[in-house]
């Protein structure tokens, strides 16, 4: 099993405590987290912002730990942080309803329950406070009555979330599965204007652990180096990923026989969305003049003056398509729940995203019937190796 220190944040299972003002969310997560995570306050609406944790919770392992402020806030400030906190529910996986036991639910509770329920969330309802009150009812299939304060039924309460949910992201690969023992994986890895000061970028990161627990043999070159690594190993490699940027530069090189693919596009296979990546770029044939773009992003950065989302995508569109088309772009938490106004959404490869909150967003757009792909993608079929890249997924391949 991975460890905490080895699991990137959008790798852990989120789970998220939300309730009414005063419920005792904040002392029920310091209770499991076993920190005083959050201020704890008689006070209405102290927690004015989620809070997050990391943490080790068996059997699940690396989880992230949320507390949201109160459901029931009011005010125009109050009505930003329940739409904020509604908005966590898209990349939660567990989901944790904390109910004043004296009070019992209220019409707030009851709406988050019927929202878990829509989007079929694995939560439990915590009644908290139950020291205050006698006999203690019994609790049904989604309940469980606790103390913060008392400390009573923590332990089980960690235990009852510790099986509420089947835990792939231990075992799930970005590339692992696709190798054997002592294969050779070359990563090209530019070091550039773009890339951050004196690091890799996560899907690298990423991509050269996997290839370490297959108990393969990364070797790592930038794009000028790629075709001496070749030469070196006589041109034998099992794989060799690349940068989307420099997928022009670096398929040139690589000899036919060598697998070829991105990190964005295996990134897009491990988040469950390179399907809907796949389909969605056809609607690049299909733009007008006039038509707006969305770019999105899930990380916050800072933008450099050649920034591949916002500078080098817009221009190769424009020069692939021929076509003049308008741009609007939204990074981080952000991002539309009406997509109408647009003729497709390019997303990143999502790696600082958990595994629900790109799906919604792929959901989103399905549903509302808008092409959905990602930068490697458009990438890959601007550049002509979409198909190539792609010849590790067959079942994917075939799609084109």
């Amino acid at each position: 099993m991975s460890t905490l220190n080895q699991t990137p944040s959008a790798g852990r299972l989120h789970i998220s405590f939300f309730g009414c003002r005063n419920a005792g969310k904040s002392s029920v997560v310091n209770a499991v987290t076993g920190q005083e995570l959050s201020i704890v306050s008689d006070i209405k609406g102290t927690t004015t912002d989620p809070v997050t944790k990391s943490m080790e919770l068996l059997p699940l392992g690396p989880v992230v730990i949320i507390d949201t402020p109160g459901i029931d806030d009011v005010g125009e400030l109050g009505e930003l942080r329940v739409k904020r906190t509604k908005r966590i529910l898209n990349k939660t996986d567990i989901a944790v309803l904390v109910v004043d036991a004296t009070a019992g639910p209220t019409t707030a509770d009851q709406e988050l329950i019927t929202l878990f329920r829509e989007k079929e969330l694995p939560y439990l309802i915590v009644y908290n406070k139950s020291d205050l009150i006698s006999p203690i009812p019994d609790a049904g299939e989604h309940e469980i009555w606790v103390s913060a304060l008392k400390k009573t039924n923590i332990q089980e309460l960690k235990e009852r979330l510790g099986h509420l949910i089947q835990n792939d992201t231990m075992t799930k690969k970005l590339v692992g599965h696709l190798l054997k023992p002592l294969d050779t994986v070359i990563l090209v890895c530019p070091i550039d204007e773009s890339a951050p000061k004196g690091r890799l970028i996560l899907p690298q990161q990423q991509a050269i652990r996997d290839v370490l627990e297959a108990g393969a043999i990364a070797v790592v070159v930038r794009e000028h180096e790629l075709a001496a690594a070749l030469d070196q190993l006589g041109n034998k490699a099992a794989m060799v990923i690349t940068d989307s940027q420099a997928f022009s530069m670096v398929g040139k090189i690589t000899p036919d026989s060598i697998p070829l693919t991105s990190f964005s596009i295996l990134m897009a296979n491990y988040k469950g969305f390179l399907k809907t990546a796949v389909a969605g770029v056809s609607a690049l044939k299909n733009l007008q003049d006039g038509d707006t773009v969305l770019i999105a992003e899930g990380c916050t950065h800072h933008r450099q003056c050649n920034d591949i989302g916002t500078v080098k995508l817009p221009n190769w569109l424009q020069q692939y398509t021929g076509k003049s088309l308008n741009f609007q772009f939204c990074s981080g938490t952000e991002f539309p729940e009406n997509l109408a106004p647009y003729s497709m959404v390019i997303h990143c490869g999502g790696c600082m995203l958990n595994h629900r909150e790109i799906q919604y967003r792929m959901r989103t757009a399905t549903d509302q019937s808008i092409p959905f792909t990602n930068y490697g993608t458009i990438i890959a079929l601007i550049t002509g190796t979409l198909a190539r890249s792609l010849c590790i997924f067959p079942e994917i391949h075939e799609m084109l």
